[in-house]
């Protein structure tokens, strides 16, 4: 019984009501003024349906009145475009006609079941109602008052029905086409691969920070020097700041705000990362050749993370070791290594998304990346194209 009242107390029935109403008193209105013509505004819909904004038009309404849970959705039921083909244009013509032919019976039901009811009660009191098609006047018949509620639960049902019926016809012929489909696919993967981006960001910024900042702690309070402890919190404090900046842009990402969310570092402040690990105790070997400035901003920004995040590996899993680092831009593509003695803290180095995600922007930019151990070393090896071409493995 419950189940069977649960729609009328939900707002979106009366929304699909009110939905169907407005063309029906339009329609009504028209029979009316030429009652022999009722035929004419479903003729006149035609040429309506076909403008492309129209589509537009209808879909909003139909999503506020018939689907209001639809507004805010990636995937909406009911789509709020205008037509581009000719058949969502169709499709647009076939949805005004449905709606006028479900419009009309519900409009006449609206009018006459209540005016039923209210004729009903009037005969069961004796009165002459205004019309004998359905209750004679004359004397009081107290049990027609009995069939006073059939009425209103006969329009209650047909507004269900209806509102039920026209969300459906909605959802079908106003429902985002294939084409419109495979775009909203398209935009959904690209906000994953952003939000993938912006993770991978995080870890590398704010971990090689982390990561530097417990190093020098605890060499510092190991050395207790003054002077060096003094160096320790200098070079904290540059990561720290380097840190909150790299934050501050993600974070702006993330709230879709207008402002420009600055530019990322690239390999031209690779300076900035080796003298940040030397800080931390690190023994840098560094060789850079070719010309850094002319890499493409796209591969030069990956690059500085894949070097940020296995110096910060070098420095969680291996300490204060020699490392050498080799950048070389030659051949069309850039190359990058990293290598440190593998010792017994490094025979691990992470199982956490660090290395993947050197593997994972090393791929996303048509390259390739290799990390594990080699000849008694841990090294980490990037090669990627400068064209864009993906490099034979």
């Amino acid at each position: 019984m419950f189940r069977l009242l649960r729609p009328l107390a939900a707002s979106v029935t009366y929304t699909r009501w009110l939905h169907l109403l407005i063309p029906g008193a339009g329609y009504s209105v028209w029979v009316f003024i030429s009652p022999d013509s009722p035929w004419v505004p479903m003729l006149f819909a035609v040429p309506i349906g076909l403008l492309p904004g129209m589509r537009l038009a209808e879909g909003v309404q139909a999503q506020l009145l018939l689907s209001p849970e639809d507004r805010g959705r990636a995937d909406p039921s009911i789509s709020t475009a205008s037509a581009s083909t000719w058949v969502d244009r169709w499709r647009t013509v076939l949805w005004l006609e449905m709606r006028l032919l479900l419009a009309a019976p519900v409009w006449l039901a609206t009018v006459w079941l209540p005016v039923t009811a209210v004729e009903l009660s009037l005969a069961a009191f004796g009165r002459s109602p205004s019309s004998e098609w359905l209750v004679p006047g004359g004397e009081p018949h107290w049990w027609f008052g009995l069939f006073v509620p059939l009425p209103l639960l006969a329009l209650l049902s047909v507004v269900v029905v209806s509102g039920r019926l026209i969300t459906a016809g909605a959802r079908w012929l106003l429902g985002p086409s294939q084409v419109q489909r495979l775009t909203a696919l398209e935009e959904r993967t690209e906000q994953l691969l952003e939000r993938n981006r912006i993770a991978r960001e995080l870890h590398d910024s704010i971990g090689h920070a982390l990561t530097v900042a417990v190093v020098q702690a605890g060499a510092a309070r190991a050395a207790q020097d003054p002077a060096f402890t003094e160096r320790a919190l200098a070079a904290i404090e540059e990561t720290g700041r380097d840190a909150l900046d790299d934050l501050e842009r993600v974070l702006r990402v993330l709230r879709e705000s207008e402002a420009p969310a600055g530019q990322r570092p690239t390999l031209v402040e690779a300076d900035r990362l080796l003298d940040s690990a030397r800080g931390s105790g690190a023994k840098i070997d560094a060789d850079m050749s070719g010309p850094l400035g002319q890499v493409p901003g796209a591969i030069s920004r990956e690059g500085y993370r894949i070097l940020q995040e296995s110096l910060t590996n070098v420095l969680r899993h291996s300490g204060s070791v020699p490392v050498r680092v080799r950048i070389a831009v030659t051949e069309g593509r850039l190359e990058l290594e990293v290598t440190n003695p593998l010792g017994d803290a490094a025979a691990a180095p992470g199982g956490g998304s660090g290395l993947r995600g050197i593997r994972e922007r090393a791929a996303l930019l048509g390259g390739r990346a290799t990390t594990g151990p080699c000849e008694g070393e841990w090294r980490v090896h990037a090669i990627l194209p400068l064209d864009g071409l993906r490099i034979a493995p």
